[in-house]
């Protein structure tokens, strides 16, 4: 179905925190998982996409240049498709994300909030203090990063050009680095994890300490809503 046609037919509601979101077809999502995972998002945050609807779909295609929706899962679709895609329907904004591409509640909440990470950073940018407490992890070469496009700007950014910081990779960089912490905090406010779940090729995951600093930053700035709870707990190895 193309996207206008789905955006005609959807129902969309309001989450208690104002973020707007609707199912559409068979998407095998629990109402009150979905609930439980879109009222996540810090009403903080919230207000800053209000133009933006999120729309949990079985899958959304991605090979043409018209957006379109699968209202059901089959091998042929989920083939053609991908994790999410952005369209704008008569002047509103609606992101689209493939729940049957999804294994699990943790893969499906992540796209989910990776995707507010981003929107969110494009809609009202980095804050300056997280902004300094990233770039001095940075500077003090802190091991790894949270994202391939944080790892790869940081490393451009850092890459002397007569002594000077790439200024254009230094903002991509705490761009990524932000985006990132929101999602992974937003995560955490949704599904117990360890850390090690969040690691990908490619590069090294940040050091589980320097991630907690830039999550209690984020957590001060977007305290969770009610019925949620922010915790970082350490685990002892054993031996």
């Amino acid at each position: 179905m193309p996207v206008p046609d789905v955006v005609r037919g959807l129902a969309v509601q309001q989450a208690p925190n104002g973020l707007s979101y609707a199912p559409f077809g068979q998407t095998h999502l629990p109402t009150l998982d979905l609930e439980r995972m879109v009222q996540a998002v810090p009403a903080s945050i919230a207000a800053a996409l209000h133009r933006r609807a999120y729309c949990f779909v079985p899958l959304v295609l991605g090979e043409s240049e018209e957006a379109m929706v699968a209202p059901d899962y089959c091998v042929e679709w989920s083939d053609r498709a991908i994790c999410h895609r952005n369209a704008t329907v008569s002047g509103s904004d609606y992101t689209f994300i493939s729940t049957r591409l999804m294994h699990d509640r943790f893969a499906l909440a992540f796209e989910f909030f990776i995707n507010v990470g981003h929107h969110f950073v494009d809609a009202v940018g980095v804050p300056e203090g997280f902004s300094q407490n990233v770039w001095a992890q940075a500077e003090a070469d802190v091991r790894g990063e949270t994202s391939q496009d944080a790892w790869e700007n940081r490393r451009l950014a850092l890459v002397a050009r007569n002594g000077a910081v790439d200024e254009k990779a230094r903002g991509e960089y705490l761009t990524a680095a932000f985006s990132d912490a929101v999602a992974i905090y937003l995560l955490s406010l949704t599904v117990d994890f360890d850390y090690s779940e969040l690691r990908e090729r490619g590069y090294p995951l940040l050091a589980p300490q320097s991630l907690a600093e830039r999550l209690r930053t984020v957590a001060e700035i977007f305290p969770p809503n009610a019925g949620y709870e922010f915790a970082i707990r350490s685990r002892r190895r054993s031996g």
